[in-house]
C-alpha cells in the first residue's frame, strides 16, 4: 500500500453517486457529476485502487450490454468495474445487500475489505459495506436522501461511518479523516 493511503481501495457505486439520479440511465444517456473526475483523480493521484461496483438488472432485460457498462466505467477513471447484471428475483449472491461485487474484488486484488471503503446513495450499498466489515459512507445525491427517511429502519444498526453530500464532500472527509 502506498504510505500517503490508509485504505486499500474505495469502492463506488454508479447511479446516483457519481452522476444522474434516482432513476438507472444506461450508458450513452448517464452523465457524471460535475466534480466527479476530479474526485477520481484525487483518489487516484494518492495511490488509492478506485472501483465501481453497481446492480444494473437492465442487462438481464437485454436493455444494454455488460461490455457498455464496462467501457463506460472505465471511461470516467474506475481501475476495475464489478457489476451485478441479475434481475433482484434472480436470487444471486452479488447483486447488493449481497457482497458478492466486494468478495469478487478482494480475491482478485487482494484486498483486505476491512481497509476499503464503499460509497453510495442507498440502503443496499450501506448493508453490502457493513456485511463486508468495509467503511460506510451514504451519499444524499441521487436516493441518498430519500434512504435517510423511506430507508431509515433498513439504516439502523448499520453504522454508517459517514454521511456526505455528494461524492466531493465524501472524498474530503476521507481525506480528513486520514490527517486525524
Amino acid at each position: 500500500m502506498n504510505q500517503t493511503t490508509i485504505f486499500d481501495a474505495i469502492f463506488i457505486d454508479r447511479d446516483g453517486t457519481i452522476g444522474g439520479d434516482e432513476t438507472i440511465h444506461y450508458p450513452g444517456d448517464f452523465e457524471c457529476y460535475a466534480y466527479t473526475y476530479s474526485c477520481m483523480e484525487q483518489l487516484k493521484s494518492n495511490g488509492l485502487k478506485v472501483f465501481s461496483f453497481t446492480n444494473q438488472p437492465g442487462i438481464s432485460e437485454g436493455i444494454a450490454s455488460e461490455r457498455e457498462f464496462v467501457d463506460e466505467l472505465r471511461s470516467f477513471g474506475f481501475d476495475d468495474v464489478f457489476i451485478c447484471p441479475h434481475s433482484p428475483k434472480d436470487g444471486c449472491k452479488c447483486r447488493k445487500p449481497g457482497t458478492g461485487m466486494l468478495v469478487d474484488a478482494a480475491q482478485k486484488h487482494r484486498l483486505d475489505l476491512k481497509n476499503c471503503i464503499v460509497i453510495g446513495d442507498r440502503w443496499t450499498d450501506m448493508a453490502a459495506a457493513a456485511k463486508a466489515n468495509c467503511t460506510k459512507i451514504l451519499v444524499k445525491t441521487g436516493s441518498g436522501q430519500i434512504s435517510l427517511t423511506t430507508d431509515k429502519e433498513k439504516l439502523e444498526g448499520l453504522s454508517i461511518d459517514y454521511i456526505a453530500e455528494n461524492l466531493h464532500d465524501a472524498i474530503q472527509w476521507i481525506f480528513q479523516s486520514k490527517e486525524d
